[in-house]
């Protein structure tokens, strides 16, 4: 049974800004505008910001009134008719935060959204572009010289490049934490109220809950990680006085989605990659770790799987893989002033008890259990040693931590120099990768949310993976280097193109250029936005500081807690419930990071149905998310058919599958033709058209471009004597879809497409005992007695008829044949292929 507890839905999705001289009024709504919530932010503060939320929800008609009194109270005389006391300044989707740096406070808006993948029904945004508002008003400003210059660099960071957020879906978490959350006991949501009473001033809701017949259900809202949060520093201020919906958190790295087809059912493919805050940074400037075990440039790149057809995070399917890419978590670092393009390593601090390594794999045990397995790829045999500095002192650290750790909870350290390796013709790169993957994953498995799912292999001569992780390391790579990736999988498999070198040896001179020219302007831009630097009057700023060591190194201002024990380096209560996470333990201390609320079943704040069909708008099927992914299917449409599948197209004698999807406008184009072709009128007859006035050709002349977008099959061309000359414009129906749909069916094709139909409908298994009775009939179809029925089957969940115990033991053969463990032969198995031998072979 399926536990009754659902991801709460934010109410505040459409934001407005209405603007008086004296107050900013925010506005929120959810999606469907039934609920709305207002802030109140002061404008006559200069350096303070004052953000008022009331925490009422309001209805669309109460908003009404509220902004009509507004508008009417802050004109400039009572009763003036022709000017407006309220301006509606600007319409956003969220708000990133607030920032100030030696004048007034602004407020940043997220103004233009795209969606980019969609998880169990939750829409995944990416922000396409912000607006940067300055609160105060004009007559109270105090201007500063240097506020211009730290604006700029606070602008350098592009929140619309591969930043993400979603309302329902807590992206800093990975799917695992989510939805084990969800499947927490029904007892401990009962008995953590408190949080809840907190943000409602409802003090009958259980009872109302009661008394409409109990159909209560839970809504979580979990505390974000804020170890992959971005915007973390600009929430900060007002985090503990507004309403939760009005925090919209979001991550730095990159999301894509693409669709798998197998036999036919939808599997969504999701790349999700978070960037870590802590410690963040360009490629040279930040190497190591920090004295908090943060590493330099810390990326969290989880896969997951969902099977599309089933938009539930109870009733479907899901599974993922998290792995984490980060630098050498040592005191080290590289100088990059000597303009070398590789910097000599340098380690900066002695560290022999290993204590910045240990505070570092205690939080990799704290996220994700053991065991914890480390796959360094940097080169181990050097001329002159330079990586093998790093290998060196990270063997030894992880030696040592190993002797105090459970003999079942040790650190797996896997060494493989993948230059050497590379430079090698008797060795494949990615067979020797795929060895070593296909270990750690036996080691530490993927999680799967139901017990009855399978493994399958994927097809060799797939290249939908392949190019959904080339796009996820490009965009990684520029953020972190400069440049794209400057070896690829081609590159590995040796199969690359020479004009694939020249672009690597470009890729590499591109990098070399940003890093010695343009990462320490990167660099302030990131302490800025992340707040590791805050400007304060009278003290050095940003750009006369030599380094920014000490604001990444907390040690170097002031003295922190007690040094932890040499010996016992964890946190107790981590190592006391491995294998698992601690943090999906069920304690006290994750309680507190849940807020839980109980509603009715089809409130909007936990009704994904409505959240992800919205019945309430008018939707365009060209327009939807899941037409426009990536998909599979491309691999098997002719040429032709292109982007646009649909037999309603007109399609051109030159048009391919690449033109049509390298053309953005070809596809507008075949879509506004697959419109108006269900509306056009038949072509009119020879007749009609020769009887047509001369006067009327001037109107016809007029719709000629309505006209011409209709996607009639027939041309009318002018001859010189005048008659009318019809031509074909229909491609014959083999070229577009590869078979003469115009030839009728073979008696045994039809035989076949019968059957297949009757399978679909009936959607039963076949009882052998009952085989003989069922008969032939004279089209060749065969009838199908159903022999289970679904005993619960509703849009909420699906309970499948219990799988008998002969059927279970053969799926157990089955599973214990690929593993390489055979079942003894019976006596008919014995016969059965004595006669396939006999007939085969004598």
């Amino acid at each position: 049974m399926p536990t009754a507890a659902a991801p709460i839905i934010s109410s505040v999705q459409k934001l407005v800004l209405y603007e008086t001289r004296a107050r900013y009024f925010l506005v929120g709504s959810n999606h469907a505008e039934t609920k709305y919530r207002v802030l109140k932010i002061d404008r006559t503060e200069p350096k303070d910001l004052v953000v008022i939320d009331d925490r009422h929800v309001y209805t669309q008609q109460e908003v009404r009134e509220l902004l009509g009194r507004l508008d009417l109270g802050n004109r400039t005389k009572m009763g003036q008719k022709g000017s407006s006391g309220l301006f509606r300044a600007v319409s956003a989707f969220g708000v990133v935060g607030f920032v100030r740096f030696l004048e007034g406070y602004y407020i940043v808006l997220i103004t233009k959204r795209r969606k980019m993948a969609d998880i169990g029904g939750h829409a995944i945004y990416k922000i396409e572009d912000t607006n940067m508002i300055y609160i105060p008003n004009d007559s109270v400003r105090i201007t500063h010289p240097d506020e211009a210059r730290y604006l700029r660099i606070f602008q350098n960071v592009d929140l619309s490049s591969n930043f993400y957020f979603s309302y329902s879906y807590d992206l800093s978490h990975s799917l695992q934490y989510n939805l084990t959350v969800l499947r927490m006991p029904l007892e401990m949501l009962k008995s953590e109220p408190t949080q809840a009473r907190q943000e409602s001033f409802d003090i009958f809701e259980d009872e109302g809950l009661i008394t409409q017949g109990g159909s209560g259900v839970f809504g979580i809202c979990s505390e974000p990680y804020m170890k992959y949060v971005w915007n973390g520093e600009l929430l900060d201020i007002i985090k503990n006085t507004v309403h939760r919906d009005w925090l919209l958190y979001i991550i730095h790295g990159f999301c894509g989605q693409s669709k798998l087809l197998i036999y036919g059912r939808p599997v969504y493919v999701t790349l999700i990659a978070r960037r870590s805050s802590k410690f963040a940074g360009t490629r040279f400037l930040k190497r190591g770790a920090n004295c908090e075990g943060d590493v330099a440039n810390e990326v969290e790149t989880e896969q997951i799987l969902c099977d599309a057809s089933v938009m539930s995070f109870t009733a479907g399917s899901y599974s993922s893989y998290v792995q984490v890419r980060g630098s050498v978590p040592l005191y080290w670092s590289q100088d990059i002033s000597t303009m070398m393009p590789k910097p000599p390593i340098t380690l900066d601090q002695a560290d022999p008890f290993a204590h910045v390594a240990a505070l570092h794999f205690d939080q990799m045990l704290q996220r994700f259990g053991s065991p914890i397995i480390i796959l360094n790829l940097v080169k181990e045999r050097e001329k002159r040693k330079h990586e093998r500095i790093l290998s060196e002192e990270l063997v030894a650290a992880v030696t040592y931590l190993n002797q105090f750790l459970p003999p079942e909870h040790t650190i797996v350290y896997i060494p493989w120099d993948m230059a050497k390796y590379t430079k090698s013709k008797l060795c494949n790169v990615l067979d020797r990768l795929n060895v070593i993957a296909e270990s750690v994953v036996k080691k530490t498995g993927f999680f799967v949310n139901r017990p009855d799912s399978y493994c399958s292999i994927l097809r060799p001569d797939e290249k939908l993976f392949e190019e959904l992780y080339e796009d996820h390391g490009d965009t990684l790579s520029l953020q972190y280097g400069g440049s794209q990736l400057v070896h690829r999988v081609k590159t590995y498999r040796k199969i690359a193109p020479w004009t694939q070198h020249s672009k690597d040896i470009m890729q590499t001179l591109s990098r070399y250029y940003s890093n010695a020219f343009s990462d320490a302007d990167r660099q302030d831009s990131i302490n800025l936005f992340l707040g590791v630097f805050h400007p304060t009057e009278g003290k050095p700023h940003l750009w006369e500081l030599p380094t920014d060591f000490y604001l990444h190194h907390k040690n170097t201002m002031r003295l922190l807690p007690t040094r932890r024990s040499y010996t016992y380096w964890w946190t107790p209560e981590v190592i006391k419930h491995l294998p698992l996470p601690y943090d999906e333990v069920i304690c006290a201390a994750n309680l507190k990071k849940l807020v839980v609320k109980k509603f009715h079943r089809y409130e909007e704040e936990i009704d994904i149905h409505n959240e992800f069909f919205r019945p309430y708008e008018l939707s365009s099927f060209d327009d939807t998310f899941c037409l426009a992914m990536t998909s599979s299917a491309r691999d098997f449409m002719p040429k032709t058919v292109g982007i646009d599948p649909s037999p309603f197209t007109v399609r051109k004698p030159d048009e391919t599958g690449k033109s049509v999807l390298g053309n953005k406008s070809n596809r507008e184009e075949a879509i506004l033709q697959r419109k108006t072709a269900a509306s056009a009128p038949p072509p009119p007859s020879e007749e009609a058209v020769s009887s047509s006035s001369e006067d009327d050709s001037g109107t016809d002349r007029e719709d000629e471009g309505s006209v011409s977008q209709r996607s009639t099959p027939v041309k009318m061309t002018d001859t010189g004597d005048g008659a009318k000359v019809t031509e074909n414009m229909v491609q014959p129906m083999k070229e577009v879809y590869g078979i003469n749909l115009s030839d009728g069916l073979s008696e045994e094709d039809f035989s076949i497409y019968s059957r297949f139909v009757q399978l679909g409908q009936s959607q039963h298994k076949q009882d052998r005992g009952s085989q003989q009775l069922c008969s032939r009939h004279s089209d060749g179809v065969i009838k199908l007695t159903p022999i289970s029925a679904f005993s619960q089957d509703n849009i909420y969940e699906v309970q499948p008829p219990r799988v008998d115990r002969k059927s279970t033991e053969i799926f157990q053969a089955h599973i214990q044949a690929s593993q390489g463990t055979m079942q003894p032969l019976g006596r008919e198995d014995t016969f059965m292929f004595r006669e396939y031998i006999r007939n085969r072979y004598l």
